[in-house]
């Protein structure tokens, strides 16, 4: 299934957003930095060199109205109320926003980004879903902070660590199932006694759906970061690494074609 429409060195969600919101993701390539972080690293806190990162958030700037509203991700449920004017990340691993040309983002290298607007395209949030965070409510945090119906939510699930790549001990599984006993369907046994392998991708429908988001309104999903180690980072795979981020904004000028 296609969710993500290529640009030049970034990706645009293929989902059925209101004319006013705009987002992308962005991938390794088309940036300066260099190995093991080459090409567009954008999280200042993996080692890679500072000027090298500020290169490519310049880069980035070509394509976003303003500075994105950068986050301190800590793996918690907090949500941040993103505006113009704040020079330093807030620590939260979410962000929802009503002001125009504001760009809510995450960065990640495994975890699940998650986008969200409302149908009339007047709020937007994105939240930062390792399984800690989406365990413990990351999603439902966002989806209160927007203060919309859930039924008037689209959401979209940009690239994570694949069904296949994605190894957990019980302990992980324990804390979906604690929760909710249906996510069972969302983990297979992994050869080794205790080890599960984890659909992050049908644990966040899950979730969202618990709260009222109708499965036809959740798109995106399935792209492993993984696998796809020419478009994206991965911690599970490369240890030391960069960070790609998505990102989502409510345009002043409408709909504009991102190129």
């Amino acid at each position: 299934m296609q969710t993500m429409i290529e640009r030049d060195f970034f990706l645009v969600p293929d989902w059925p957003a209101p004319p006013t919101v705009q987002s992308l993701v962005t991938t390794r390539r088309g940036g300066v930095s260099k190995p093991p972080y080459d090409e567009f690293n954008l999280g200042l806190h993996v080692g890679d060199d500072p000027a090298a990162v500020a290169a490519n958030r310049a880069r980035l700037r070509r394509y976003v109205p303003a500075e994105p509203f950068w986050l301190e991700q800590v793996h918690g449920i907090e949500v941040a109320l993103a505006g113009v004017g704040c020079g330093v990340p807030v620590r939260a691993d979410a962000s929802v926003t009503r002001e125009a040309d504001v760009a809510c983002v995450i960065m990640t290298a495994d975890c699940l980004p998650v986008l969200f607007c409302d149908e009339e395209g007047k709020v937007v949030a994105a939240a930062h879903a390792g399984w800690r965070s989406l365990a413990a409510g990351v999603l439902e945090a966002a989806l209160t902070a927007m203060a919309v119906e859930p039924g008037r939510v689209l959401a979209w699930l940009g690239p994570a660590i694949g069904p296949a790549a994605f190894e957990v001990g019980s302990e992980v599984r324990a804390a979906f199932l604690g929760f909710d006993p249906g996510a069972e369907e969302a983990f297979v046994p992994h050869g080794k006694e205790g080890k599960w392998l984890a659909n992050i991708f049908a644990l966040a429908r899950r979730r969202l759906m618990l709260v009222g988001v109708g499965q036809d309104r959740v798109y995106g999903g399935g792209v492993c970061t993984v696998s796809e180690s020419g478009r994206f980072y991965s911690y599970r795979r490369d240890a030391v690494t960069g960070r790609f981020a998505s990102m989502v904004w409510l345009s002043a000028q409408g709909h504009v074609a991102l190129s």
